[in-house]
């Protein structure tokens, strides 16, 4: 065979050995194409389902709404909001099953608080709210004006000033008037230890009380009922919250330890929030957010009232002062 038809086929079969290592390896044969391909950047994981605690109280309520509001239009989480009583929770809470709860009274709560935030560390306290807040017993002003002693405990201890507040549920004793069962209450025990003649009620909810106080008001009658502030029934009604002795070490000892030997008045609040710990690395961003939410006790009253009052829903009243405070809610994303 001519050696230069032999040397041919040679050049031809490496080159063909050569053109199909580079294929099989991947690697082309321009210089462009040598270049390494980018990789795609890493897609994140989808966001967690948010659960917001929210209480039988209207504060409550409109928290929660104003905090889904938030979380869901500017990190885009998707918010779910759980009925649930304020002692029931903590549990919740802890489990994960509640990612967070939003107004905490703590004087009725010593005892969660130590459990589950200081000792088993699984709720996380992220902060207070701005509200200050104080559970007490109110009556109208009209009453006091007839009857200047009930001011304080003293004149309720006398029994023909409890026989101004009896009804046919109650009989001989005055009635006291509540709501939801499932509210951080002492005032069985306070009646008890400083031995008056009332019989506590529970209405069932916070707008079974508000009903009860409209009818006394428009019969001027003597009513005694347990309430807070901030509420919006203080911009419709002059009430008195009544003087009961004041909190002190052993007394507020007791509310966590012995509640049935509790005497005292509601210790003013500080209104605290508090998360499932695993927020803070499951929705850092989320769990920054809530620990910043703060705003005032007007800011909360205005929100109530227009549920209270202008019978707004609780989303309709935190849609409108998002909407009107963009400088304030602004701040809770700054890094």
């Amino acid at each position: 065979m001519n050696k230069n038809v032999l040397f041919s086929r040679r050049v031809l079969l490496i080159a063909a050995v050569s053109a199909t290592v580079l294929a099989a390896c991947g690697r082309a044969a321009t210089p462009e194409a040598s270049a390494p391909a980018e990789q795609a950047p890493a897609k994140s994981g989808p966001k967690p389902v948010l659960k917001l605690a929210e209480n039988p109280w209207t504060g409550s309520s409109v928290n929660v709404y104003v905090a889904k509001e938030i979380l869901e239009s500017q990190l885009g989480y998707k918010v779910e909001i759980v009925t649930i009583d304020e002692k029931n929770q903590w549990a919740a809470l802890a489990t994960g099953d509640l990612s967070a709860s939003l107004e905490v009274w703590p004087s009725g709560h010593g005892d969660a608080i130590k459990q589950y935030v200081k000792d088993m560390k699984v709720v996380d306290d992220v902060g207070g709210l701005g509200v200050i807040g104080k559970i007490g017993w109110f009556t109208p002003k009209y009453v006091i004006d007839a009857h200047p002693e009930l001011a304080t405990l003293d004149g309720y201890k006398k029994p023909e000033n409890a026989a101004l507040f009896k009804t046919a549920e109650t009989g001989d004793a005055g009635q006291f008037l509540t709501g939801d069962p499932s509210w951080v209450q002492f005032d069985e025990a306070i009646i008890a230890n400083n031995g008056l003649s009332f019989k506590v009620v529970k209405g069932g909810s916070e707008q079974a009380v508000l009903s009860a106080v409209d009818t006394a008001y428009s019969q001027k009658k003597p009513i005694l009922f347990y309430l807070w502030t901030p509420h919006s029934i203080h911009d419709k009604y002059e009430l008195v919250n009544v003087k009961l002795p004041a909190p002190d070490a052993a007394c507020e000892g007791n509310r966590a330890a012995a509640p049935e030997k509790v005497s005292c008045d509601y210790a003013e609040d500080v209104l605290m929030k508090v998360a499932n710990a695993k927020l803070k690395t499951d929705a850092p961003d989320a769990y920054a957010m809530l620990s910043k939410m703060s705003y005032t006790n007007k800011d909360q009253i205005a929100m109530i009232a227009a549920v209270e009052v202008d019978k707004k829903s609780p989303a309709d009243a935190a849609k409108a002062w998002v909407a009107a405070n963009e400088a304030v809610w602004k701040t809770w994303l700054a890094k």
